[in-house]
């Protein structure tokens, strides 16, 4: 009778013992494979997917801030524009249009997904850049507009505007760059058709220059 409880011990305790071995076998195999993923991921890119995505988001804000500024000063900028009783009605009616047009755009994180909702911003926005441009041209031709202290302070600050729109432009563009670059070389392009990571859109631009370059608004013209 001592023997078989001795041997129904022995043979609980080989089972328990085989169970628990088991168990660390497969506990070990899954963190064994995990770290694989870990190291496999890492070495295909993934964590610079990650890092390189939160960058062109946050430069992509800077840009929308930039150009919310300047939208901002154009209700000001037309009021007092409009204060000048012989100023040019195209050259204003085609600021305000302008703006309308920007502004109604919604953005939304997809647009940086989306080439063709990306492109129409960007027209919207150089649109009302462009219109910006003529109005503080044609406002040189009038010599009470150019003495109105209030359109001087305005003007000063489309000038920092437009050079902070710029800045904020150059910075996306290096971003998309370097997240495009990831996503189309080897073997990271890997992980980019596994996790579907598509290229950026950017900014279109003819020449390379134009990007440093902050568009022209001469405020210092007699």
């Amino acid at each position: 009778m001592d023997s078989f409880a001795e041997g129904s011990s022995t043979f609980g305790n080989l089972v328990y013992a085989t169970v628990v071995l088991h168990m660390l076998e497969v506990f070990m195999t899954r963190w064994f494979l995990i770290l694989i993923i870990a190291f496999g991921l890492s070495g295909c890119g993934y964590n610079d997917f990650q890092r390189l995505d939160e960058q062109t988001k946050s430069a992509w804000s800077e840009v929308l801030n930039q150009y919310q500024r300047r939208a901002d000063l154009v209700p000001n900028i037309v009021a007092t524009v409009k204060g000048e009783a012989a100023f040019e009605q195209e050259t204003l009616t085609k600021v305000i249009e302008a703006r309308a047009k920007a502004t109604s755009i919604q953005v939304t994180p997809e647009t940086l997904n989306n080439p063709e909702a990306f492109k129409k911003f960007q027209a919207a926005q150089g649109e009302l850049g462009s219109a910006l441009s003529r109005l503080m041209v044609v406002s040189e031709q009038y010599p009470s507009l150019k003495a109105n202290e209030g359109f001087r302070d305005l003007r000063v600050q489309l000038e920092g505007t437009e050079n902070r729109v710029a800045v904020a432009r150059n910075r996306y563009i290096q971003s998309v760059q370097a997240y495009n670059v990831l996503a189309r070389s080897f073997p990271s392009n890997l992980t980019a058709m596994v996790f579907s990571y598509q290229p950026k859109p950017s900014f279109a631009v003819q020449n390379e220059a134009v990007i440093a370059t902050p568009p022209v608004v001469d405020f210092t013209k007699k």
